[in-house]
């Protein structure tokens, strides 16, 4: 009788542990073949660019028609598809760098500012906004950039270059247009404000309570509070912040190919508009519809430059992350063990 009385409950549990293996069998599944569908898409894409753009790549450009029709700043062919690709190499990163110069600070202040002093629903509705811009296409910065923002920056171009044009910054003739470095970095650096704001401000969010209410405790401001327990926890997540920023910087299109005028050339000066750094991304909109087969190669051998710069970027904001992180910083307070080798 007692057998019979405990059977059914002991079966009945063994039958839910049956389930609960089978869903966790279920959605390891699911969980390692999204995991593998994004590494073959990834492979995909690399190797997509890879045999599309090997032709270009290793061409002789001065022989090849087509390539040699491509001309440098110079009015020569470019020798190689290195000397091709490098200028816009530089003009991606160069943008990207600008636009996070200008963008970063602001957006991490508009973070410190919604978690930490801003009212509850101020905080909520300014954060509401910040995050709209991210919803708003490409094309639409590109068309305020040009009515808007640069007639706006011409008269800070003239006060720069009068009084600073010493520095090769600021050197050179200033452009009358404002199709300059200068105003497609300030767009793009309102672009990337929705990236590096949100990301920043969970991060701050996320900030122990305790750490903060003891430096409170102690007798410390707000400002110093944040100096204290606030941004130090949140360094590598700011630095991750900041880098996704400049990945979004360098990737993008149609706003920058609006407002810049195009040049391929190795330059520093953000106030003219014949010497613009001209970046991949825009290249490839501006000449991919008039290219042949042999010149859509070289564009496409420039975006698998861009795809292994974007790789860099994300390997530097691990690196940086691993290296300055909660775990880094655990590893360096543990004490060694004794008779063990530094």
């Amino acid at each position: 009788m007692a057998d019979t009385a405990i059977r059914p409950p002991a079966r009945a549990a063994m039958s839910r542990e049956r389930g609960r293996r089978t869903g966790d069998r279920v959605f390891l599944g699911l969980s390692a073949a999204s995991a593998s569908l994004i590494l073959v898409i990834l492979a995909g894409v690399a190797i997509f660019l890879i045999i599309q753009g090997i032709p270009a790549i290793t061409a002789d450009w001065p022989a090849t028609k087509d390539l040699a029709s491509i001309q440098n700043p110079a009015g020569v062919p470019w020798p190689s598809f290195w000397a091709y690709v490098g200028p816009l190499l530089w003009g991606s990163i160069w943008s990207g760098l600008i636009a996070i110069v200008l963008g970063a600070p602001v957006a991490i202040g508009i973070a410190l500012f919604t978690s930490h002093y801003a009212p509850r629903r101020i905080a909520g509705a300014l954060g509401y906004i910040v995050d709209l811009l991210a919803a708003v296409p490409s094309i639409v910065f590109g068309l305020w950039g040009i009515v808007v923002i640069r007639p706006l920056l011409l008269p800070l171009s003239d006060f720069l270059n009068h009084y600073f044009g010493w520095i090769p910054l600021f050197a050179g003739p200033v452009s009358t247009t404002g199709s300059t470095m200068l105003a497609g970095g300030v767009v793009l650096a309102v672009m990337i404000l929705p990236i590096v704001t949100s990301i920043t401000r969970e991060i701050f969010l996320q900030t122990p309570r305790l750490h903060e209410e003891a430096a409170l405790a102690l007798g410390a401001t707000r400002w110093e509070m944040i100096r204290l327990a606030v941004l130090p926890y949140a360094r590598s997540g700011m630095v991750s912040a900041t880098l996704l920023g400049v990945g979004r910087a360098i990737g993008e299109t149609m706003a920058f190919a609006l407002i810049v005028s195009p040049s391929i050339r190795y330059s520093v000066q953000i106030l003219t508009d014949g010497y613009n750094s001209q970046t991949i991304a825009a290249n490839i909109v501006n000449n991919w519809g008039v290219a042949t087969e042999i010149q859509r190669s070289a564009l496409i051998g420039t975006g698998l430059m861009l795809f292994v710069i974007s790789f860099g970027v994300n390997f530097l904001a691990r690196y940086i992350i691993s290296a300055s992180g909660p775990d880094a910083k655990r590893r360096s307070r543990t004490p060694r063990k004794a008779g063990k080798p530094a």
